[in-house]
């Protein structure tokens, strides 16, 4: 594009993480294996919660949310990702840069939103068990379903409208291996000191103000937990509540990192490798952690597996 003298960046060239060729084939094959594994998971998950009347229940109707919005997350970022390490020109249009940006701020920040209140469902299911099924209706989980999705979709729109509408001149190599906003604004041809404050802002409503919820509702569940005679209840809520946090941390932990910190001139090796955490591999190790820690999914994948079976087994006879 031109304008008078000017002239506007129509592609954007990314660094990745190495340029070294024999380490871009093996970090090829590892993310492979990850996207791989991300999406099988999820989609199982999505698939098992929905053939299976045992997990029609709030925590699990937030976690297919959840298993959604990693896909989203994880095929917004990874496919490219491989064909650049194949590629020896690693380019991405100016238009394909501004999907990548909406489509990766919409689903991770809905799935900031996700996670508090799947916090707020364990809380209510631990602290106020005998009210549970009245205040967590079905009405209810899909409001909460709902406004997740909005807020992302809010928090998307003003972090990719500051970002996206300051000019692009001159300069158009990214040192990332994505286009994300932090990355991109280190390109800007004006002032981004607007730009970085709303992206700051933003950050402190869509990582801190779910992370408060979400230490507030746990503090209460650790209080309750506390008082539980049954050693056995203990260890159940223990084992659920347990594999949410440990996807809280890791998610909140590197994203609180990358939006909620003071932004320096240039993006660090480090920076990239903390990205890659909450880009990409909370989206493989979110099915992991609830599969491998829950019976009633690993109970229902059994039932899915049975199922398989015995039709394979009636095909086989026929």
């Amino acid at each position: 594009m031109g304008g008078g003298n000017q002239t506007y960046i129509v592609e954007f060239i990314l660094l990745g993480l190495s340029e070294n060729p024999k380490v871009q084939i093996l970090l090829f094959c590892i993310f492979l294996i990850i996207y791989f594994l991300s999406v099988f998971g999820n989609l199982l998950i999505i698939i098992l919660i929905q053939i299976d009347s045992r997990l029609h229940t709030p925590m699990y109707f937030f976690l297919k949310n959840l298993s959604f919005a990693d896909l989203c997350f994880s095929t917004s970022i990874v496919p490219q990702m491989l064909v650049h390490f194949l590629s020896k020109r690693k380019t991405i249009s100016f238009i394909g840069c501004s999907i990548q940006i909406v489509v990766f701020l919409l689903a991770g920040c809905t799935e900031c939103a996700l996670l508090a209140v799947m916090s707020y469902d364990r809380y209510v299911a631990v602290c106020k068990p005998l009210h549970y099924s009245t205040i967590m209706t079905q009405r209810v989980c899909c409001q909460l379903a709902i406004v997740s999705w909005i807020s992302g979709a809010f928090a998307c729109s003003v972090d990719s409208a500051f970002t996206l509408c300051i000019p692009y001149q001159g300069q158009n190599v990214i040192n990332h291996y994505i286009c994300e906003p932090p990355a991109l604004l280190k390109l800007a041809s004006a002032d981004t000191y607007n730009a970085e404050m709303a992206l700051f802002l933003v950050g402190v409503i869509i990582l801190l103000a779910p992370v408060s919820l979400i230490l507030v509702s746990y503090g209460n569940i650790i209080s309750t937990v506390i008082w539980m005679q049954s050693r056995e209840g203990r260890l159940k809520v223990f084992s659920t509540c347990g594999s949410h946090l440990t996807v809280v941390v890791l998610y909140y932990g590197s994203g609180i990192f990358a939006y909620m910190r003071p932004n320096s001139k240039t993006i660090s090796e480090k920076d990239k490798v903390v990205s890659v955490f909450y880009s990409v591999m909370t989206s493989m190790l979110n099915p992991i952690i609830y599969s491998l820690r829950n019976k009633d999914v690993k109970g229902a994948l059994g039932k899915l597996v049975g199922r398989l079976s015995t039709v394979k087994g009636g095909a086989a006879e026929m």
